[in-house]
């Protein structure tokens, strides 16, 4: 099976690695003509992720016309950039693994409906799980999660993409992996705020645990598995993406936390911290369906300006007792 990577950032170019290893032949679309070119003639993308030496089975273009053959594409543009791509992409209606994750701003669609509508007919799978692209290009080790409708689909794929140092677990349960990724950008976030806030390892550890059952009350909400939930896709990318600087919503959050607005911030980036537009919709989403999600609206207020730190943790910090259940 061939694939196409859509999109050339450092997910994307970390995921041509995989799906060329053993020399198989990949094709990476990028925007940037400087991706393409450094791709193209020196095997690396130092624009997004500098110091790896990239397969030469690896070619790259900047025309979506050329992807047009290869079998499936994994699909690994910015969540808010997703449908704009997709439809001026050519002959689309094929399995499309969805490698970004959040939330689209302006319809509050979940990535996979947004796919469905821009490429009417394609069999849509979604790919996450804790994955630093940078020690995914490396070869380190890790495990994800393959959702799909159609079981046939997702262990094809699977089994195109699997390495010994990249762990696939198939599951049916697409809701669930789209929402685990989304919402744990935001969790990040506010990790991050606690980070650079010196607030201590406990805070930040009770954090977790409780934006993990914000996490789940709006994944069941939303048709999902509380088991998908706890696995690779939910719990798993939590864990990573709120401990680590390597993570662009974590240090977005610590920047905050650290006395830095958000807009300057942002402002300030190449990269994508995709917790930063997905917070709004999501809180937004969450206020509609009378979910109970604190740490997201404390986010969402604090990448909107109208709070500061000190009011999101007061708010927090100063809410009624209540028993732990999820």
């Amino acid at each position: 099976m061939k694939l196409g990577i859509v999109g050339g950032g450092a997910w994307g170019t970390a995921l041509a690695q995989v799906a060329s290893a053993g020399g198989r032949e990949t094709l990476l679309w990028a925007f940037e003509e400087e991706v393409v070119a450094a791709i193209s003639e020196r095997h690396e993308n130092p624009a997004f992720l500098p110091g790896i030496l990239l397969n030469p089975a690896i070619r790259a273009t900047s025309n979506l016309e050329d992807l047009r053959e290869c079998e499936a594409w994994l699909v690994v543009t910015p969540a808010q950039h997703m449908r704009r791509v997709l439809e001026r992409a050519p002959r689309c209606g094929k399995p499309l693994v969805l490698c970004s994750k959040g939330i689209e701003e302006g319809s509050g669609e979940l990535l996979h409906n947004v796919a469905q509508q821009a490429c009417a007919g394609a069999q849509v799978a979604v790919l996450s799980g804790p994955t630093f692209a940078h020690e995914v290009a490396q070869g380190m080790p890790t495990a994800v999660t393959l959702a799909a409708n159609d079981g046939a689909v997702a262990e094809r794929l699977r089994d195109r993409i699997a390495l010994a140092t990249f762990r696939v677990y198939v599951s049916d349960d697409v809701a669930g992996a789209e929402v685990g990724g989304a919402v744990k950008n935001v969790l990040a976030i506010a990790c991050g705020v606690v980070d650079g806030r010196r607030l201590g390892q406990n805070a930040r550890a009770a954090l977790i645990g409780r934006g993990f059952a914000e996490m789940t009350r709006f994944g069941i909400a939303n048709g999902a598995k509380r088991e998908t939930l706890a696995g690779l896709s939910g719990l798993g990318d939590l864990v990573l993406t709120c401990s680590s600087t390597s993570s662009r919503n974590f240090s977005l959050g610590k920047g905050i936390g650290e006395g830095r607005s958000a807009a300057e911030l942002l402002a300030d980036r190449r990269t994508v911290a995709e917790g930063a537009f997905t917070a709004p919709v999501l809180a937004k989403l969450a206020r509609e369906k009378r979910i109970d999600m604190p740490i997201v609206e404390a986010v969402d207020a604090l990448i909107g300006g109208r709070a500061s730190v000190d009011d999101v943790l007061d708010a927090l910090l100063t809410r009624p007792p209540r028993a732990e259940g999820i």
